[in-house]
């Protein structure tokens, strides 16, 4: 009888131990062989708080993995629960469930990329990021107003406030935080242009270095100009001419702007009408690129007062209202161009 109890032990401790094997063997093959992936590959979105229990189940929806508890019993037997980053990811034809989890901790996400580009208004890239694929959107009920206090600007104007650049973000990624990257980076291109400037500006603060390279930017899209253009301005507010830049007009139009200033709207007194201010507006009227804040800092030496339109993009620079009335009469009256721009084209926040 005794040697039976032991027999029955032995062939249960041995069934178990097989059983074990049979089951690590099975686990081994359910995390290292391929998962269900075809030759194109596919994505899978991890949201924020995602756990590896859900993450599975949506593999499992997706018909990428058959059965969801081998990828769950692994990370957590590997105490990587708590290390999965939210995102999307492409999975590739041929990857298995630990190279998988390897992408989740390292967070080996797809990024996308949106442009802000120079010369833009706040309206124009709110637009821009309202169209951007997978951005997520915490802004779009918010007025401007609230976009500056939420960043820490409080009662400041976001035009030109926000850097124009190339930046790549991913499915967990808000507008506000993509909002806040370009509010810093502005920033510090800024302070960084700000403590190289030229000495004997007529700008009080950086502020102001920042509100002339805003008119510089819509004043011409020609970056060999830029400089002598800021020397124009920077000459004229030395002198106390008003600056007289059209783009300003515009901005202060707003709405009521519909492709032309009439007399009307140069003799109209506002905050932005430089026609009729001897100073810089309050505040900038749209996104300067580096080159622009440079060249507001770094303004060419000359002795030319104003500027005209020749129609190709460029401008005639002159020293003296009766040389300037020539080039206006040449380029802006008789000599028109049936082609004529202002500045060459550029890429519309539309």
């Amino acid at each position: 009888m005794k040697n039976l109890f032991w027999k029955l032990i032995v062939l249960i401790m041995v069934a178990l131990l097989s059983a074990s094997v049979v089951l690590a063997y099975l686990f081994d093959r359910a995390i290292s062989e391929p998962m269900n992936v075809g030759v194109k590959g596919t994505t899978v979105v991890v949201n924020r708080g995602s756990t590896i229990g859900s993450v599975a189940h949506k593999l499992a929806q997706q018909e990428i993995i058959e059965y969801t508890q081998p990828l769950v019993w692994y990370v957590r037997l590997t105490g990587q629960a708590n290390l999965i980053q939210a995102g999307e990811y492409r999975l590739p034809q041929g990857i298995n469930p630990v190279e998988f989890v390897k992408m989740l901790v390292v967070g080996n996400v797809i990024q996308l990329p949106v442009t802000l580009i120079e010369g833009w208004t706040f309206k124009d890239i709110r637009a821009a990021l309202s169209r951007a694929p997978q951005l997520r959107s915490e802004t779009s009920d918010m007025t401007a107003q609230q976009i500056m206090a939420a960043i820490g600007m409080n009662g400041i104007s976001p035009e030109g406030r926000f850097y124009p650049d190339t930046y790549l973000y991913t499915a967990s990624t808000t507008d506000m935080d993509l909002l806040m990257s370009a509010s810093a980076q502005m920033q510090q291109v800024l302070a960084s242009a700000w403590q190289r400037r030229e000495q004997g500006l007529p700008y009080a603060t950086a502020d102001e270095a920042l509100v002339m390279a805003s008119i510089i930017e819509k004043e011409t899209g020609s970056a060999g100009e830029r400089a002598e253009i800021a020397g124009v301005f920077v000459r004229r507010l030395k002198l106390g001419m008003r600056l007289q830049s059209d783009p300003t007009v515009i901005f202060g139009m707003g709405e009521q702007y519909k492709g032309n200033i009439r007399r009307s709207d140069l003799k109209r007194t506002t905050p932005y009408n430089t026609y009729r201010i001897k100073a810089l507006p309050p505040g900038p009227i749209a996104i300067p690129g580096k080159a622009s804040i440079e060249a507001a800092l770094h303004p060419a030496e000359g002795n030319a007062l104003y500027f005209v339109g020749k129609g190709d993009g460029s401008h005639h620079f002159s020293a003296t209202l009766a040389e300037h009335q020539k080039a206006v009469e040449k380029y802006q009256r008789s000599g028109r161009r049936k082609d004529y721009r202002s500045h060459p084209t550029r890429a519309a926040g539309k």
